[in-house]
């Protein structure tokens, strides 16, 4: 199992990655119910990175203070200490009304407050810079966000824009709306929203070196996915370079917190009949109580014996205790590992698959560590299970791997990626005629996507269409209406008939449902000649059936027989139907027509900005905020640090107000923990320059005290250097008799002077008290030393008159080769002859190797 091993991977994603510019970033955001992960493409490869507690896993927490927020690792350590206004498990509120069933009945086991917002969507309240405020979803998560945008940013030493985020494969339209919206609030352009288990798959395509070549049967595996959030399974066919998720089921109430649920229920049962405690009625007990119960689960995992729980001071100072044993959780949960067969054999069905058309089972997500859910998986396709992956880093992974193929700042393998419609999406209409709605399904159930089809009408005026999920039973949501789509601009022909007015509806790449185009047919004239009637022609894809034809007054209205996938996003294809009536030829143009969207639960334009300019302020509130703390820290380090010191290190250069001082930290650290608690970041400042004011002094002649006597062993040094050099030139040595003796003088002079300034700095120096200012500074001596070697080393290290050979000897002098001769080699600094020009840096790109 390849779990936090980079060089394991290393190998398998090079063969994918060939080219790399270091002008954009690539990255990959997990946004998890509980946890986030970020994954980054550069030059070393795809990397999981840590946030600044060297932790690649980063709480999906945000807590609000009276002064800034805290997000991630910080804001988690808050979760009992402001419990109240640290949120978690926000995700699963995207895109939903605070009315919702789901909303309402998940209000109760939230320590913190739900309120609804002026649109009617859900909002957190919370407690920030001392006022109550209410902060939608997409807020809140934007905040998150943001942080781990800054993650990234300091990993790559550049900024974030483009990015890939993953959501559950059962968000709806909303929900995934929803999450874009919160993504632009961060300043993020996300390049698509990746289902997790697609994230999961793509990473594992590329990651297993035995996939078919692609004249080979393609290989089929179900990937399993149990989540903090829920339990999503997806089946999917490989083949080289093109991968197709085939059909998907989900769970959204079978994931990590439905079981933490169920332990969190017995202890409060527990310590209700116990202690008589009642612990939903106290927020912080229940926080501490869900702490437990997560950490219980995960040891339960790996232990099958009777493992305690001991809270002390729990509630009302009384220590609370109980135990509990793999057995009885799952026994406990009975009705929760039930459900786990039935996705399973929901995608098989709807893939039409055998177990024995199974190659592989790859199982991931935090929850899939529960023994009982690894047994039913493994026992229902009677096969090991695979954990080829990181079973927490894989969707990051596959998200970053994501961004680098959508990115340009990456040269990628051609490699094709088809996912699927979750739930089958109809329109409907009201029909010109008197036949009252019609409607049509237009993507049905594990549809291809992304994809675009195209509708036909016939329509004198503007006319609306509604978006809809058709099968309510199979969706986690209590709304099935997606949006209304309002065509506009629609006139009837000059002769007074019907327009031809063509619709395109798209599920785009993050998977959302959206009316991307209309447009109307005006006929000009007439002309000579008669030519077939055109149609829309199917995709192999596609198949015509008469439910997609309906009679109306003015004509009719089809779905059109053309596909268009968002691979190639092609050119409408038009192919003729048999000649068997022939109309005159006709002159026509094309008018683009304005739609009016009226989507659901939708962000407004004016909403959306006003939260991005929100989020920028509180940024900048953030930045301030932690400006004054490093300035307040400052101050309590610095007296620590000196008041240790001044009965240490730095007593013997203290002085006689050694008291003073010590008096001076000690008004200063009561000052930090009463009037001083809550200043100013520029009051601050002028505190701890205060304090240097005394203590600077102090640690100066502390450093002069071990700098001095290096300096003075250095130009000591230098001195008797260059006296040996004298003597020997004084002894006629034939080293030195080139040297001219008025030179030699004037050294022997300045050697002579300088060591008298030394000897009379060090005599007095040594009489002096080190509670006072040193006679001399090792930066002077420093510096004498340098003026010594200016002033000797010029003439002492003069070199001897070059000895010229005899005449005889001395070869002719020649302008080129001579007799066939080559000519002299070039000299170390000139560039050689006819060497061919460096290659320009720009003309070649790294290679990369992508981890």
């Amino acid at each position: 199992r390849s779990t936090n091993s980079h060089a394991s991977s290393r190998c398998w994603v090079a063969t994918w990655f060939t080219q790399f510019t270091l002008k954009m970033s690539v990255v990959g955001f997990d946004v998890g119910f509980q946890s986030c992960y970020v994954a980054v493409a550069r030059a070393g490869g795809i990397e999981t990175i840590a946030n600044e507690y060297s932790d690649r896993c980063t709480p999906a927490f945000v807590s609000f203070g009276p002064r800034n927020r805290a997000i991630g690792a910080a804001a988690k350590s808050q979760v009992v200490t402001n419990c109240k206004n640290t949120v978690q498990g926000f995700k699963r509120f995207h895109g939903r009304a605070f009315s919702d069933p789901y909303v309402q009945s998940a209000k109760s086991s939230l320590v913190y407050d739900l309120a609804q917002m002026p649109t009617g969507t859900t909002g957190i309240k919370v407690m920030y810079m001392e006022e109550e405020k209410v902060f939608s979803i997409e807020q809140v998560t934007a905040m998150l966000l943001t942080k781990l945008k800054e993650t990234a940013e300091a990993a790559l030493k550049k900024p974030v824009a483009d990015c890939v985020i993953s959501v559950p494969s059962f968000f709806t339209d909303a929900e995934r709306r929803s999450v874009m919206d919160a993504a632009q609030i961060a300043g993020l352009n996300c390049l698509r929203l990746m289902n997790e288990t697609t994230a999961v798959t793509l990473a594992y395509g590329i990651y297993k070196q035995d996939l078919p070549a692609a004249e080979e049967k393609p290989r089929t595996v179900v990937f399993v996915d149990v989540g903090h959030a829920g339990y999503q399974v997806s089946a999917c066919a490989f083949n080289k370079g093109k991968l197709k998720i085939l059909a998907s089921a989900f769970d959204s109430e079978l994931g990590g917190k439905d079981f933490d649920e169920m332990l969190v229920q017995h202890f409060c049962d527990d310590f209700a009949k116990k202690y008589k405690l009642d612990v939903r009625s106290k927020p912080r007990a229940l926080v501490r109580l869900y702490q437990e119960c997560e950490k219980l689960k995960k040891l339960m995992s790996a232990n099958s014996s009777d493992l305690p729980l001991n809270i002390e001071c729990f509630m009302n100072d009384i220590d609370v205790s109980s135990k509990l044993n793999r057995g009885q959780f799952e026994e406990m949960c009975a009705g929760l590992l039930a459900k786990v067969e039935g996705p399973l054999r929901s995608v098989m069905e709807q893939a039409k698959l055998k177990k024995e058309d199974i190659y592989a089972v790859e199982i991931i997500g935090g929850a899939s560590r529960i023994p009982a859910i690894k047994e039913r998986i493994s026992k229902f396709f009677g096969k090991e299970l695979s954990m080829t992956l990181n079973a927490d880093e894989a969707v990051a992974r596959g998200c970053a791997l994501q961004c680098a193929i959508l990115s340009p700042a990456f040269k990628v393998r051609e490699f094709s990626i088809t996912d699927v419609v979750p739930y089958p999406i109809s329109l409907k209409w009201n029909s010109a005629a008197e036949e009252g709605l019609s409607d049509c399904e237009v993507f049905p159930k594990n549809h291809q996507a992304p994809f675009s089809k195209v509708l036909t009408f016939y329509r004198k005026e503007p006319f609306s269409l509604e978006a809809y999920y058709n099968n309510p039973k199979e969706l986690p949501y209590p709304d099935p209406t997606i949006g209304q789509f309002m065509i506009q601009k629609v006139v009837p022909q000059a002769s007074g008939e019907s327009s031809k007015v063509k619709v395109k509806v798209r599920v785009n790449i993050h998977g959302v449902f959206s009316v991307s185009s209309a447009s109307l047919v005006e006929v000009l004239k007439s002309a000579e000649g008669e030519e077939p009637m055109e149609t829309d022609t199917a995709t192999k894809d596609e198949e015509v059936t008469p439910s997609h034809y309906m009679e109306i007054n003015y004509g009719f209205i089809h779905l059109s027989l053309m596909s268009t996938s968002a691979e190639d996003n092609k050119q409408e294809k038009k192919t003729d139907q048999p000649p068997q009536a022939k109309k005159p030829k006709v002159k026509t143009k094309t008018v683009d027509l304005p739609i009016e969207n009226s989507l659901h639960w939708q962000l407004a334009n004016d909403m959306l900005n006003l939260f991005v300019e929100n989020e920028g302020k509180m940024i900048m509130q953030d930045k301030l905020e932690k400006e004054r703390n490093d300035a307040k820290n400052g101050v309590e380090e610095y007296v620590y640090e000196m008041r240790d010191k001044l009965h240490g290190a730095l007593e013997k250069f203290v002085s006689e107000d050694r008291d003073a001082f010590s008096l001076k930290l000690e008004d200063t650290e009561n000052w930090l923990y009463e009037e001083g608690e809550d200043q100013q970041k520029q009051v601050y400042i002028d505190k701890l320059a205060e304090l240097k004011k005394l203590g600077q002094p102090i640690q100066e002649r502390a450093i002069e005290a071990e700098e001095r006597p290096k300096a003075f062993e250095d130009l000591g040094k230098q001195i008797q250097q260059y006296m040996k050099i004298i003597e020997a030139y004084k002894a006629k040595d034939e080293l030195y008799d080139h040297l001219e003796e008025l030179e030699v003088m004037k050294v022997e002079k300045q050697v002579n002077d300088t060591m008298a300034w030394m000897n009379s700095k060090m005599n007095l120096q040594s009489k002096q008290s080190l509670t006072v200012e040193p006679v001399v500074k090792a930066c002077e001596i420093q510096a004498k030393t340098k003026e010594l070697y200016s002033a000797c080393n010029p003439t002492v290290s003069k070199p001897k008159p070059k000895v010229e050979p005899p005449q005889e000897e001395k070869a002719p002098e020649q302008n080129g080769p001579v007799n066939g001769q080559e000519g002299s080699e070039a000299q170390p600094n000139s560039p050689e002859k006819d060497q061919p020009a460096p290659e320009s840096a720009e003309a070649k790109l790294p290679e990369m190797d992508i981890d």
